[in-house]
């Protein structure tokens, strides 16, 4: 198993995985469609999946019975996947690409079968019917569907809604409704379009009105077949975005990026369906900008595809030549097209970050520690954090808490816990000021290693308590520290009165997030450690000098701890003897 990382001067990585099993693990939890290679790079099955992570991973049990799968397993080399927005598109995607490249283990789909469409032939005498046909200049498609059962029911509908496309009926009746039906279908266009793209409120509405008045006449067998009508309308599923007429040959490219990486997504576009993505990473230099590695990232795609779409849609503009026309949409069909691209672009990054997690660590560890270096203006990267938190209830069992994190992670051996000795009262000021002090001494007096970063729970008033003692102790200046605030996740630094906000989905703040987090809960579990044991323990333990056995003789000969209290000096004498029984009787005068 082995990862190829380039130089640094070199712009564009590509991953070569000697096992399939790192990319099983980070396949994506979503809809989409994969496709195994073989060690030619010759695609070899094309399948589709509700969940990818978990279809893809069932082919390689142990435990696989059909001889055709056990060989197609024994020959994958390497695993490709393609992120959809549902199932319906996964279907008609993995149609798209069987086609295409007719892979040597697909049966199914192979022929020249397709799925059904949509015609609304546009001639003086206007027709809708279902095709699998889309050669008729004068049709405008919808589609593809993948029931056609829903299809034919969706299209009877519209005839009875609108019966002058009904042209069999009134053939039947030798109603001519010639001159009429281009009227009509003028008229009532947009409301058979959006019934065929699955706006059905109009429809549903409709049927709703007719199903209440055939219950009131009592007419409830009829009534159940409006009912049966309605339900079957709102199983209709709208046109994809992976089969589009409307939109052919052209390319899509889109982008996202990191501080290191750029990420360009290519989506190819044939006779209105997808039939290629590929996702090419670029590495960043000199800070450049998207447009920029988008544009580095086209030219490299197209040649390497040999594409020569003279169309391309982008999720960014940029400067290619004239002869090609760059769209950058805002709505619509094409717009679909881009986001889609943005979908898969996003979970290839998360899939490469996984793999160089997985195979160098220490890279990754390195990574971040670099980025939170950048995010918090640390001198240093922070391999070494310490977080506090205190817990109290209304001042009582005070205590406080110190979680270590190391690399990123909690070294949960390092925890450390602390109760408050100095400090009555709810008073989370004096308390972090206590335990700061407390903490850094001994680790001064100890010589042990100090932490780059310090977090404190809190805000304003916490950090200035924790910078006292810092200030005490000689180490302001030497250890960074900042504090984090829980309501808007504001991040303090001494003497800044602006707060920093990261953005939610900052891998630094996760990180804070993290050690705050845990260091609420080490100190809360604590705390109620300490409350609950408080809480059971006996007046008697308070006592100096007398022992279980002596508590135990009292409570079995006298039962109360208000009787032992009222009890005169020569009873307690006569159950412990004379110098215990003296001690414990002018002890409990005090109470």
């Amino acid at each position: 198993m082995d990862i190829y990382i380039p130089k640094e001067n070199q712009y564009f990585r590509f991953v070569k995985l000697d096992s399939i099993e790192i990319q099983l693990k980070t396949l994506p939890q979503v809809a989409g469609v994969y496709q195994f290679f073989d060690s030619k790079e010759n695609i070899i099955y094309v399948g589709k999946a509700k969940n990818l992570k978990k279809r893809v991973a069932s082919y390689f049990n142990k435990n696989l019975e059909n001889h055709k799968t056990k060989v197609l397993v024994k020959k994958i080399k390497r695993v490709e996947n393609i992120v959809v927005e549902s199932e319906m598109d996964a279907l008609l995607l993995e149609n798209n690409l069987i086609k295409k490249y007719k892979p040597r283990y697909n049966i199914l789909l192979k022929d020249d079968k397709t799925y059904p469409w949509i015609c609304l032939e546009k001639t003086p005498k206007p027709n809708i019917y279902i095709t699998r046909n889309l050669k008729n200049k004068n049709g405008e498609y919808f589609g593809p569907f993948t029931s056609v059962k829903n299809l034919k029911i969706l299209l009877r509908l519209i005839k009875e809604i609108h019966p002058f496309l009904n042209h069999e009926l009134n053939h039947l009746l030798k109603i001519n409704s010639k001159e009429s039906s281009a009227l009509l279908f003028k008229k009532h266009e947009n409301s058979i379009k959006a019934l065929i793209k699955g706006n059905l409120n109009f429809c549903i509405t409709h049927f709703k009105k007719e199903m209440k008045i055939m219950s009131r006449n009592l007419k409830y067998e009829e009534a159940q077949l409006v009912k049966e009508k309605i339900l079957s309308l709102e199983k209709f599923q709208a046109k994809s975005t992976i089969v589009n007429p409307k939109i052919t040959n052209v390319d899509v490219f889109s982008i996202v990026s990191d501080d290191n990486y750029g990420y360009v997504n290519f989506l190819q576009v044939s006779y209105g369906a997808i039939v290629r993505s590929f996702t090419l990473e670029i590495g960043k230099k000199l800070n450049e900008s998207n447009s920029t590695l988008l544009q580095l990232g086209i030219i490299e795609i197209r040649q390497k595809f040999s594409c020569n779409a003279k169309t391309i849609l982008l999720s960014e503009k940029v400067s290619l030549t004239k002869e090609l026309n760059l769209i950058v949409p805002k709505q619509g069909d094409k717009k679909s097209l881009v986001d889609l691209s943005l979908r898969n672009a996003k979970y290839f990054r998360i899939e490469r970050f996984k793999q160089i997690k997985m195979l160098d660590p220490e890279s990754h560890t390195k990574r971040i520690m670099n980025q939170m270096k950048i995010d918090l203006r640390l001198p240093e990267e922070p391999f070494h954090i310490e977080c506090f938190d205190n817990s109290n209830i209304q001042g009582s069992n005070p205590v406080a808490a110190c979680v270590v994190f190391k690399n990123g992670k909690p070294s949960k051996k390092e925890y450390r816990h602390y109760n408050i000795k100095t400090v009555e009262g709810p008073d989370d000021f004096a308390s972090m000021e206590e335990v700061i002090l407390r903490r850094y001494k001994r680790l001064l007096n100890e010589k042990a290693p100090l932490p780059q970063l310090i977090v404190i729970d809190g805000g304003k008033g916490q950090l200035s308590s924790a910078l006292k003692s810092l200030d005490f102790l000689g180490l302001r200046g030497k250890i960074s520290i900042l504090g984090i605030a829980k309501r808007l996740e504001e991040i303090y630094f001494p003497g800044d009165k602006i707060p920093l906000y990261l953005d939610k989905k900052s891998e630094t703040l996760k990180i804070l997030q993290r050690a705050r987090d845990e260091a609420h809960r080490f100190g809360i579990a604590f705390h109620r450690k300490k409350r609950s044991k408080s809480s059971i323990q006996s007046k008697l333990d308070q006592i100096p000098g007398i022992g279980e056995a002596s508590r135990l003789k009292l409570l079995r000969d006298l039962k109360t701890f208000t009787r032992i209290k009222s009890a005169s000096e020569n009873e307690i004498i006569d159950i412990l003897g004379n110098k215990k029984g003296k001690k414990i009787f002018e002890t409990l005068k005090k109470y």
